[in-house]
């Protein structure tokens, strides 16, 4: 498929998109938009990278008819944050072709009257128990990540928002990797729903041969500021890096970033530029071509979107490096291993000042492998480490225990009592330190103008918390949500700072006002408790004011 014209989208919206600079559907794309168009139920088993967005929501925009009021399509997002960015992402593209959209979280102009509406089960809910969303007028519910939604705990919501909805309203579901529950909730959802990719290519891609490595470095948005690293690294050593763009206008765009910076850029095969950009649309085979024979590394700027695209860019031995945000490492896996490439990571290098404390670090984690048996642990993070890879798995459980220990301490490590031979590790149970424990320190409670009446809950206040104050989780302990404020504990070191940086924070659509907690009764009825342990991972969306 080359083109969206191709696929029969209306000329609006294929010049939407290339005002974008998305020309050229994906492979999931061009199979997806069809589907949902035709009204058919779907499991997508794709994820960021694969151009989930603009499969779905050109396929919504061409089927629902624009101006009714009340949204036609609901899209499920595991986070309000995901919530705001799909939406704001596809707002422009939805703009021309006539259709309004929001997002549940921010601010936004008649959300409740918008043709798409964005949003996490939790405010779907809410909206509709509410009776603010007219779920009768829904024609189709879309699940960004239904895998993240699943693992969060949210297929009960999720299930509960269905009861609302009109019987025969299309489902598109969308998850990498596509765990049972996923399968079963599809089974009873979504009956008879087309599946892309057809399961048969999945079996084949798990009997492939291997044709090679690739690597991969995890990077955070902006992603120019993690290819002008990569960049400089590479070119110590190669003569030229190959740069490969999703559209022309990010190669020109990051091109200019890199520029300013004294990497100049010019067509593949240019003896004079140090770095190669080639795109997507017609540039790939000029700089595969240039490739061939030449001292270059290849880089993707974004995830290749199907196996040829990452064929076309590192194979034939070529190998290079991918860069990939987060969110679209399960896309790059299921890309690589249907194309039979393994993918390994490529960390950026470690600063000789903290070499000394990473060799020490190592010493102790191999001391505990040598003296522990480790026998269960490895039974019980198996299904971790299909999904992840060991290297990444490590990474996590050593920034786990860095997070946990004071400065400066370096106690030793052994296994805990759980870790006996054929045991499963109890609930709970982690690595211990052997070293004496140190003084606890002391937690101090906080108030916080937020509650229930808000739709506020412990996820919205440690991500407020986390996200302003810049503190760990692990520094946040109960947070007690009450009916119109809300007690929060932090340990005693850095509530100024959280004081300070909460005050004037907008969650849930509300100014917060924090102080420390008088005890003074604050006129109003506890309506209930919901409590978060400490350490718990934050996903709320949290603005400043005008921000």
């Amino acid at each position: 498929m080359d083109s969206f014209e191709d696929l029969g989208v209306g000329g609006e919206l294929v010049d939407a998109l290339s005002s974008q600079g998305i020309e050229e559907p994906t492979p999931f794309q061009a199979a997806a938009i069809p589907v949902i168009r035709r009204g058919n139920h779907l499991l997508g088993r794709a994820g960021p990278g694969a151009g989930t967005l603009i499969a779905y929501g050109v396929g919504l925009l061409e089927r629902v008819e624009p101006g009714g009021g009340a949204p036609r399509a609901l899209v499920v997002t595991p986070t309000a944050d995901a919530a705001l960015r799909l939406a704001e992402s596809l707002a422009p593209i939805a703009a021309a072709a006539g259709h309004t959209l929001a997002s549940a979280a921010g601010p936004w102009v008649l959300p409740d009257r918008a043709d798409l509406l964005f949003g996490t089960a939790t405010e779907l809910l809410a909206w509709a128990r509410a009776g603010r969303l007219r779920a009768e007028s829904v024609q189709a519910l879309v699940v960004e990540q239904a895998n993240a939604i699943q693992r969060a705990g949210g297929l009960g919501e999720l299930e509960a928002l269905l009861e609302f909805l009109p019987k025969d309203a299309q489902r598109v579901v969308l998850a990498l990797p596509t765990p049972p529950e996923i399968e079963d909730f599809v089974k009873r959802h979504a009956r008879r729903a087309v599946q892309l990719p057809p399961r048969a290519v999945e079996v084949e891609a798990e009997a492939g041969p291997r044709r090679g490595e690739v690597r991969y470095r995890i990077v955070d948005e902006p992603r120019a500021a993690g290819a002008l690293q990569l960049t400089a690294e590479l070119l110590e050593d190669a003569r030229h890096v190959c740069l490969f763009f999703a559209s022309d206008d990010d190669a020109a765009d990051v091109g200019d970033f890199l520029s300013l910076h004294g990497y100049h850029g010019g067509p593949p095969g240019d003896p004079s530029a140090p770095l190669w950009l080639a795109s997507t649309t017609g540039g790939e085979l000029p700089a595969r071509r240039a490739l061939e024979g030449a001292e270059a590394v290849p880089v993707s700027f974004d995830a290749p979107t199907g196996p040829d695209a990452l064929d076309r860019r590192h194979g034939g031995g070529r190998g290079g490096v991918v860069l990939a945000l987060p969110r679209e490492m399960p896309h790059l896996r299921d890309v690589a291993k249907r194309a039979g490439y393994r993918v390994v990571p490529f960390p950026p290098p470690v600063a000789s000042t903290a070499r000394g404390e990473l060799d020490a670090l190592a010493a102790r984690l191999e001391a505990v492998i040598d003296g522990s048996d480790l026998a269960p642990w490895l039974v019980a993070l198996e299904p971790l480490l299909e999904r992840r890879g060991g290297a990444e798995v490590a990474a996590a459980a050593v920034s786990l225990l860095r997070a946990a220990e004071p400065a400066g301490s370096a106690p030793a490590l052994t296994a805990t009592p759980d870790a006996r031979a054929g045991a499963t590790p109890a609930r709970g149970s982690a690595i211990k330190r052997t070293a004496a424990a140190p003084a606890p320190v002391p937690f101090v409670r906080l108030y916080l103008s937020l509650g229930e009446r808000d739709g506020a809950g412990p996820r919205d206040i440690v991500g407020a918390i986390t996200g302003e104050a810049g503190v760990e989780g692990s520094q946040i302990g109960r947070i007690e949500i009450r009916d119109t404020f809300s007690i929060v504990e932090v340990q005693e070191p850095i509530s100024e700072r959280v004081i300070r940086a909460l005050n004037g924070v907008t969650v849930r659509g509300r100014s917060v006002r924090a102080d420390y907690d008088r005890g003074a009764s604050r006129g109003a009825k506890r309506t209930g408790t919901r409590t978060k342990s400490q350490g718990g991972r934050a996903t709320g969306r949290h603005r400043r004011d005008g921000g």
